[in-house]
């Protein structure tokens, strides 16, 4: 049995995987100030909500774009489940060429989706992930990773226009009816909403035509990625589970 960990700046997911099935699956806070006891102990409730002994996890892997919250899980699994975890980054033997400039700048979560979409879908491709950020990696015809886009994620966004204005306030981020909003709740809502559809549509047009296509697929993923799916033109699929589907799947490749 394998135990994924995907730790991102705002939200942590986490998988039990038996063989290629996964059993259970959770999205919690990454607890920027989690302790390695403390982490031991969320992992534990996890299991015992999922059915899942401890006991019974044979194998770790772990990406994570936050050091020192990736280091606590790290020294977790060393400590409490006796495992060497597997860490992701560029320098793994993975079944992905990585076209970026320097690949050690490449997210570990941007490569374990790039990974799963290779996999799983057909290239051409973009992968959209909408977490505390919004990004787009792209794989062309042949399978590699060329690089992307990053914007601004929705609530980063949101969290920016209540802040900085003075008379505006924080809004549920669902989408109004209109655009043209009638109170100021609609008006930001369709603002921040509206218009990170016609930006995200905007940069998938500009990637078309950098790679000169008339087809490729687009793959949603992240925590925001049920909300903009049905928004966003082409899409192929939402996949909530991609970056654990990469994480599996990079795990296997290493020969597990």
């Amino acid at each position: 049995m394998l135990l994924a960990i995907d730790i991102g700046n705002t939200n942590s997911v986490f998988g039990i995987y038996r063989d290629s099935t996964l059993l259970t699956r959770w999205r919690l806070s990454s607890g920027l100030t989690r302790t390695v006891d403390e982490s031991w102990i969320t992992i534990k409730l996890l299991c015992q909500e999922g059915g899942v002994q401890p006991e019974d996890l044979d194998h770790v892997i772990i990406s994570s774009v936050v050091p020192n919250v990736g280091s606590v899980f790290s020294t977790m699994t060393q400590k409490y489940l006796r495992i060497d975890p597997i860490i992701v980054d560029a320098g793994l033997p993975v079944d992905l060429e990585i076209r970026y400039k320097d690949p050690r700048q490449v997210g570990a979560h941007r490569i374990c989706n790039a990974v799963a979409g290779k996999h799983l879908y057909q290239v051409p491709q973009v992968i959209l992930d909408f977490g505390t950020a919004t990004t787009f990696d792209v794989l062309d015809d042949s399978g590699a990773y060329l690089g992307g886009t990053i914007m601004p994620g929705l609530e980063i966004s949101a969290k920016d226009l209540f802040t900085k204005a003075a008379k505006l306030f924080k809004v549920e981020l669902t989408f109004p009816d209109h655009v043209i909003g009638t109170t100021t709740e609609e008006s930001m809502q369709a603002g921040i909403l509206y218009g990170a559809v016609d930006a995200i549509n905007g940069v998938l047009s500009r990637i078309k035509q950098e790679l000169n296509t008339e087809q490729m697929d687009v793959i949603v993923t992240g925590g925001m990625g049920q909300l903009m799916s049905d928004r966003i033109d082409s899409i192929t699929d939402f996949n909530p589970d991609l970056t654990l589907e990469g994480l599996r799947l990079i795990y296997e490749q290493l020969g597990g």
